[in-house]
């Protein structure tokens, strides 16, 4: 009996390090998602970098333009705001490399993420949690102008930051697809977004369709921002985008469950938001690629106790009890 040649490459690889282990994150193919024979949709797994998040790729990416560019001085503290991920990516390197951190946090996240930043040794100064990410923003912001003490990488304007996905992330899907139809990312700090999708149209022209994945504003998703709640981040160039997509935090949060129930995926809720308008793009073509982002993984949601209710219930639910 003839065998089906292998499509995978090994598992794992030699490291000096953690931090060099960012990166090459499997491509996986969600067929049970998909709505139609000719049309496969695939999720880019960032959940199985180091930390559990696709923010390891930006912190590192961060953290070395700042060393490359002298920006790091002896005595400086880095000072972050962030909604978490990327404030554990941070708390990660800055300990292997001795640098110490401040990050500034929304009040109303998680109790496992101030878990693993105290874990890896961070400061956590604590911003109104109705602000959201913006509130973390403004606060870090003041702070940092006591510029003998603190360096703030500033993900939300740092090129480096879509650099992390130009130069990595992209090309590791290009590898393994020839044709991409449709790439779809949530609205965040806009790294992700821009850094894909500038290298995707650089390599496949209008062919490629880049999608955002946004929030309804006055709907809080962990991890994803609405540009109507007034801060529109400077890495963010709005014409790189062929499509906006609202998706309800009810809908993030059903739908990081499906991809649990129906393809084994253990998300986050803005992985959930992100696949929810990955299947809407695959039920308007024919055929093609579609690749979303999955953000990270659901250690850091366990409290909030979605993935142990049935899924009906959750369905029937007000999701606004959740956050």
């Amino acid at each position: 009996m003839a065998t089906m040649p292998l499509q995978n490459r090994p598992c794992g690889g030699r490291y000096g390090d953690i931090v060099q282990a960012i990166g090459n994150t499997p491509l996986v193919e969600l067929k049970r998602l998909s709505p139609k024979p000719g049309v496969r949709i695939w999720a880019k797994m960032e959940s199985h970098n180091p930390t559990g998040s696709v923010k390891d790729r930006v912190a590192r990416s961060l953290i070395e333009d700042a060393e490359e560019k002298g920006l790091i001085r002896p005595g400086h503290t880095i000072l972050e705001p962030t909604s978490g991920n990327t404030g554990i990516s941070l708390a990660m390197i800055c300990s292997r490399k001795g640098y110490p951190l401040k990050v500034v946090m929304p009040d109303n996240v998680t109790p496992e993420r101030t878990q693993l930043l105290k874990m890896y040794g961070a400061e956590i100064i604590y911003s109104p949690g109705d602000q959201g990410s913006n509130g973390a923003v403004a606060m870090a912001d003041e702070i940092a102008q006591d510029t003998d003490t603190y360096y703030m990488p500033y993900q939300y304007g740092n090129p480096a930051n879509p650099l992390a996905h130009y130069n990595g992330t992209a090309p590791e899907i290009l590898e393994e697809l020839d044709e991409i139809t449709a790439f779809v990312a949530g609205l965040g700090t806009g790294g992700t977004l821009m850094g894909n999708g500038r290298r995707f149209k650089e390599e496949l022209g209008e062919s490629c369709m880049i999608v955002a994945a946004e929030p309804l504003q006055g709907e809080p998703v962990q991890g994803l921002r609405s540009l109507d709640d007034g801060f529109i981040p400077p890495i963010i160039d709005i014409s790189l985008l062929d499509r906006k997509i609202f998706v309800s935090n009810h809908d993030a949060i059903v739908w990081t469950r499906k991809l649990l129930s129906e393809e084994g995926i253990f998300a986050g809720v803005s992985s959930g938001a992100i696949a929810r308008v990955a299947v809407r793009i695959a039920n308007e073509i024919d055929e093609g690629n579609i690749v979303f982002v999955v953000c990270d993984d659901g250690w850091k949601y366990l409290s909030s106790g979605l993935y142990t209710l049935p899924i009906d219930e959750i369905e029937n639910m007000d999701s606004t009890i959740w956050w």
